[in-house]
């Protein structure tokens, strides 16, 4: 029986590096019959490629994954994080520059929030980011209705529980009263639906505006509302341990910010 390592890698991780999908949406790819290999439609995702074979989707040749890539996206409010939405919704993908790759989001902000979407080309820097363990803050300037005082906020700073789901112990402090809100800055190291809103709520709080400022080392900073900001090469090297191979070697500078292109009606 041969010991010997299969050569190239794994088709799901092919094609999600490839921006295609992620490794779980491409799996229930193939599972569905909709990816073939030179040819043949695979129906298990246990099978390695190499660049000599010819990958297709949906009949579609799919070609080599390109250099790994990071984009910052200033997201407005009203749109949904997701390639397609069920109920008719623009999506952030709808409103990116036409010249923009097919590109993948580092996890969601939802209609109602704003500020900083990390976008890549490659589905294992998607990954990565997303894991838990990466343990990477993100912080948002949250407004709430009310006035909160320090010891309101105690309890999710000692990791509230809600419905019997423990949330990891947040920074929260408040940075201004401004009429009847309060505008506060938290820190969160997990990623879980509508994580702030809910912990908010849990100790009384609504919460009226949302806005992501930074994710790990990345910045929101003076990004307008709908542009789009590459993040320079070895910057993305540096920050995620990326070897030659995962991306340019350049170094190049990012590119200026991109305005998102208008749709019929935008304004």
């Amino acid at each position: 029986m041969s010991t010997e390592t299969p050569k190239g890698e794994r088709i799901a991780k092919f094609l999600s590096r490839a921006g295609i999908a992620s490794r779980r949406e491409a799996e229930r790819m193939i599972a569905a019959g909709r990816v073939a290999v030179n040819g043949k439609t695979i129906e298990s995702p246990a099978l390695n490629v190499t660049p000599a074979d010819k990958v297709a989707v949906d009949g579609k040749a799919v070609g080599a994954p390109e250099p790994a890539r990071l984009w910052l996206y200033h997201k407005p409010i009203g749109l949904v994080t997701t390639a397609k939405d069920e109920k008719g919704r623009e999506t952030v993908f709808d409103k990116l520059p036409e010249d923009m790759p097919r590109v993948m989001s580092v996890g969601r902000l939802d209609i109602n929030s704003e500020g900083l979407l990390l976008l890549t080309n490659d589905g294992g820097i998607k990954r990565k980011l997303e894991l838990p363990s990466t343990g990477w803050l993100r912080k948002y300037r949250v407004r709430v209705k009310g006035a909160p005082k320090d010891a309101d906020l105690a309890p999710l700073r000692d990791g509230i529980v809600i419905n019997r789901e423990r949330f990891q112990p947040m920074i929260v402090s408040i940075d201004r009263q401004q009429g009847a809100n309060a505008w506060l800055t938290v820190g969160i190291r997990e990623g879980r639906n509508r994580e702030i809103r809910r912990a908010m709520e849990a100790v009384g709080l609504t919460v009226n505006r949302l806005i992501r400022v930074s994710y790990g080392p990345f910045q929101l900073g003076d990004l307008k509302p709908g542009a789009v900001d590459e993040v320079r090469a070895k910057v993305l090297r540096d920050q995620l341990g990326l070897d030659g191979g995962g991306s340019d070697k350049s170094g190049s500078p990012r590119k200026k910010p991109q305005r998102g292109r208008k749709s019929r009606g935008q304004t």
